[in-house]
């Protein structure tokens, strides 16, 4: 399965976005300025946003999840309960380990935004999409929630996972860096060769570069490996 952006643009006013490429199986990073259009390009690969040109084929594409930056955009169930079970999955399991079980009959917009952004991206992440798209994920985590996603990121064997985020800090394993630069989407390549061609490469990658010892992907475990390399 595949994405194929062939020349797809959006236009609007005196702003604009044009994107070509192909996202293969595996975890893609889209990265760019807050207003860099990370956002309409997830939602035009979603086919949620008519195209100015271009066009985008999505082969083998069965099904597919766009998790927004605001997790209440999507929710539809009375209680917490109802909201889990809209996404047809097992989730008692999922209340018991983010410890909202004795909230279950409570409303989810009772919930704090971090607690209510973790419960969307568990019931999203216990979904086996073809296509996953997450826009803004890290947003409302505190460090240890967003760790505890890349980990969850870690672990996918099945379809294509693209995340669109400004987050330079704590980020997952993935197989290819793209971004978004005056508009135009822009593929850097697979770690860690697409390092040089990355104009928002997280400081601590670039710094650890210059030192001599190139992490060999994005994840907090490969930068730790990387230090370790200088200090060993």
């Amino acid at each position: 399965m595949k994405i194929t952006l062939n020349k797809a643009c959006a236009v609007r006013d005196h702003w604009s976005l044009s994107a070509s490429g192909t996202f293969n199986e595996g975890v893609h990073l889209v990265s760019g300025d807050v207003g860099s259009g990370k956002s309409t390009l997830a939602v035009m690969i979603a086919g949620l946003f008519p195209l100015s040109g271009g066009r985008i084929d999505r082969d083998e594409i069965k099904s597919m999840v766009l998790s927004p930056q605001f997790p209440e955009l999507l929710v539809t169930g009375i209680t917490i309960a109802e909201e889990c079970a809209s996404w047809g999955i097992a989730y008692e399991e999922i209340l018991e380990a983010l410890g909202l079980k004795r909230k279950r009959e409570e409303s989810p917009h009772s919930l704090s935004r971090g607690e209510l952004k973790r419960l969307h991206l568990a019931c999203v992440l216990a979904k086996d999409s073809d296509l996953l798209m997450f826009d803004e994920p890290f947003s409302s985590l505190d460090c240890q929630e967003k760790t505890s996603f890349c980990s969850r990121i870690g672990k996918k064997v099945h379809g294509i996972t693209v995340i669109f985020t400004h987050e330079r800090n704590i980020l997952p394993r993935v197989d290819r860096i793209w971004e978004i630069i005056d508009g135009i989407l822009i593929d850097c390549g697979r770690p860690p060769d697409a390092f040089s061609n990355w104009h928002h490469i997280p400081p601590a990658i670039k710094r650890l570069t210059e030192l001599g010892s190139r992490p060999e992907n994005i994840s907090l475990d490969d930068l730790r490996e990387a230090a370790c390399r200088i200090h060993g």
